[in-house]
């Protein structure tokens, strides 16, 4: 059953964030993901959601878990963990 990642935030350090979505991508597709939208401008209809949105669709829960974990995306995690806040990243399954 797919999965998708869902991750919100806004980025408070922009210059050295700029080094992030690069090989973040490279990561996600090297194993297998596809990124079906991404905003940086996305509005909150509710609460207070950051303006950075991401959906990014896995084969299943295992293999959003994987690209996670893997060594590709843990080399570059730090550079969004630390020039970001009030973020999230949620895994949810195919709802059909």
């Amino acid at each position: 059953m797919p999965a998708y990642v869902v991750a919100n935030y806004r980025i408070s350090n922009l210059d050295a964030f700029a080094a992030y979505p690069e090989p973040a991508v490279a990561s996600i597709v090297g194993q297998g993901g596809e990124i079906l939208a991404a905003d940086f401008n996305s509005e909150a209809m509710e609460g207070l959601g950051g303006p950075v949105t991401f959906l990014i669709k896995f084969d299943d829960k295992a293999a959003a878990k994987a690209w996670h974990a893997s060594d590709e995306y843990q080399s570059v995690i730090n550079l969004r963990l630390e020039n970001t806040s009030d973020g999230i990243m949620n895994l949810i399954d195919d709802a059909a």
